[in-house]
């Protein structure tokens, strides 16, 4: 079983995410990320989204660690007009657990999340569970995978998902 002092360390690198997201320091969020790192987002309404297959379903964001570079640089573009200007949003990360794994290498964590975002006046909240791989860099970590499971029965009224849960 992993120590408070992992389960306080793995707190404070969700957290320290979830702030660069917030401040779209997207380029430092891209370096969070190991050189096979994955980011994605299942579909919404099925069975087990932490368990489902990219390569057999068909997902919102499936990204690789090139596929995350590229949205990064995308996102930041003033030509990407779905996120410009950007959205203001504030992740907030809650209920983490370690879930096990090799405390010298890989972690598996996971965490509830809300995001709230307001663009143009809307509002919208996004809400769900992040499932983390995690690997062990110094005194911190890095990310061998980040899935952010939605809790929603399907992305309207929020409509697209442009910018990073």
């Amino acid at each position: 079983m992993p120590g408070t002092d992992t389960r306080r360390d793995v707190e404070t690198f969700l957290y320290q995410e979830a702030r660069l997201l917030d401040a779209w320091r997207l380029k430092e969020w891209e370096q969070l990320f190991t050189d096979d790192g994955r980011y994605l987002v299942p579909p919404v309404g099925i069975e087990r989204p932490e368990e489902a297959d990219p390569a057999r379903t068909l997902f919102v964001v499936a990204d690789d660690r090139m596929r995350i570079g590229q949205r990064v640089i995308r996102l930041m573009k003033p030509s990407a007009h779905a996120e410009y200007p950007h959205s203001r949003t504030r992740h907030l990360v809650s209920n983490v657990e370690v879930l096990g794994g090799d405390e010298a290498s890989r972690i598996q964590v996971t965490a509830c999340f809300v995001v709230y975002r307001v663009r143009h006046g809307e509002f919208g909240t996004y809400m769900g569970q992040y499932f983390h791989t995690l690997v062990r860099n110094g005194d911190s970590f890095r990310i061998a995978e980040k899935r952010a499971c939605l809790d929603l029965d399907a992305l309207m009224p929020q409509g697209a998902l442009a910018f990073i849960l």
